[in-house]
């Protein structure tokens, strides 16, 4: 079985979303300037409001003292879903998403069978919901993921993995460090540091956990949950560190484990589309009007962060799928009414900023990275996201990730393998890597987990059912 991603809730029934929360997005543009002082170039002859070209450009950092979303403004598309799921007043993260968390473990030996505890989790889930639809129809988002629902023991094969190479490689020359990013409810922090407590005590007094946590809320959460845990079992080796990964600034000279778990998803990405004929790469621009709604329109890259990606993709094998049939392409392109430029392609460019962080102040580190490899729903284009809210307790996809800042999520799917490719050229400048290795979740839990703990009287094992589109990343 197939649970696609922790944000997707049980009840997948589809239904229309007021239009006022998805604004009309209009036919995408191809300029050469979207900036420039003179009159805007167009390359085609579709008419574009002149007013465009006074808007001023603004990256999400520069948005997060506004209490409500930017109007007449341009943005990247990564700064445009940077602000929309992170400000800290009106983004999505800051005010609508909640981690599901069962108060008791799952009992899963006394379970008939993977049916049984689905229709456990999903009446837990409601009654979860519940407490939040009370006030409003647009209701918050609530996640599941592997963590929760099959805790302790998806934690201790974490913990498993790590103490087996910590074992092999620091112990006892360093200390075991440990970050997490975006640790949500602390649960795989107390899971890890549990097992390496009760079952490693040598190295768990050697062991320092640090979570970096972007959100304000959720990084009291994190310092809560430790204090109101019985004394025995408080670690005191945690530190939350309330700030974005990308505003990371301290060099760590000795070795560490990074842990990124359901994190890359939503790390925002850029739009590109390349000329059908020249293959020259174009980025889009949102343009935000003065009523608050919404243009895609495009210029020639000039974005330094697109520009690095792209030459180091160039370095790969990877060969983007818009960019195959060239036949084809210049056979349609002699139909009239042919497009001038092909289908978007999304870029993950906060990925490659996240992996320069790394090289730049954590030299010495070892990557553990667990995402979603492909999502159904998605909008249209290449490593395209899916783009949804709940409403009046059902889940809305949306076909376009122009929609009003703070009300959707947005969540990609990642290309492992690419980015291996690109790890490697960032932070081993593209020596090869034996070691490191892409694994699905299935074959890591097979690997490293106790499996006869999450086995229901059936034999039926939901922690190998589940989650079947994850892989992990391991260096």
């Amino acid at each position: 079985m197939l649970l696609s991603h922790s944000k997707l809730a049980f009840n997948s029934k589809i239904c229309h979303w007021r239009r006022h929360l998805i604004q009309p997005s209009i036919i995408s543009r191809k300029l050469t300037s979207a900036t420039g002082s003179g009159t805007i170039g167009l390359l085609d002859e579709i008419p574009i409001n002149p007013e465009y070209s006074t808007y001023k450009r603004y990256d999400a950092s520069q948005l997060t003292s506004k209490t409500t979303p930017p109007k007449c403004v341009q943005m990247l598309v990564r700064d445009f879903i940077d602000d929309s799921l992170y400000n800290p007043n009106y983004g999505y993260f800051s005010k609508q998403a909640i981690i599901f968390s069962s108060e008791k473990e799952f009992e899963f030996n006394k379970i008939k069978d993977n049916l049984e505890f689905m229709n456990l989790v999903a009446k837990m889930y409601k009654e979860h919901e519940v407490p939040l639809d009370v006030t409003n129809k647009a209701s918050r988002q609530v996640w599941h993921t592997s963590t929760e629902l099959f805790k302790p023991w998806y934690g201790y094969a974490i913990a498993k993995y790590v103490v087996t190479e910590y074992k092999l490689s620091g112990y006892p020359s360093h200390d075991l460090i440990i970050y997490e990013l975006g640790a949500g409810n602390a649960t795989l922090m107390r899971n890890i540091l549990d097992y390496i407590q009760k079952f490693e005590p040598s190295i768990y007094k050697r062991t320092r956990y640090r979570i970096i946590e972007i959100s304000s809320k959720l990084a009291e959460l994190q310092l809560q949950s430790q204090n109101v845990r019985n004394n025995k079992n408080v670690h005191d080796c945690v530190e939350v560190i309330n700030k974005s990964i990308f505003d990371w600034n301290e060099l760590v000279v000795d070795p560490c484990y990074i842990f990124a778990f359901e994190v890359l998803d939503n790390f925002a990405h850029d739009l590109v589309r390349y000329d059908c004929v020249t293959e020259k790469p174009y980025q889009a621009i949102v343009i935000i009007d003065d009523k608050g709604e919404f243009e895609e329109i495009y210029e020639p890259v000039n974005d330094p962060l697109i520009t690095r990606y792209l030459a180091l993709r160039s370095r790969t094998l990877y060969k983007t799928p818009v960019l195959q049939n060239r036949f084809f392409r210049q056979l349609r392109n002699k139909l009239p009414f042919s497009p001038n430029m092909t289908s978007p392609e999304f870029i993950p460019t906060k990925e490659l900023l996240f992996l320069e962080i790394l090289k730049d102040y954590f030299p010495q580190h070892r990557l553990i990275i667990s995402d979603f490899y492909k999502l159904p729903d998605t909008i249209r284009g290449i490593d395209a996201p899916v783009v949804q809210t709940r409403y009046e307790d059902t889940m809305v996809p949306c076909s376009t990730f122009m929609v009003s800042p703070g009300w959707f999520d947005i969540f990609f799917p990642t290309n492992f393998e690419l980015l291996r490719d690109i790890y490697m050229l960032v932070c081993h400048s593209g020596k090869a890597k034996e070691n490191i290795r892409i694994l699905t979740q299935r074959d890591f839990l097979k690997r490293y987990a106790d499996l006869e703990r999450t086995k229901t009287r059936s034999s039926e094992n939901p922690m190998l059912m589940y989650y079947e589109n994850v892989k992990f990343l391991l260096s």
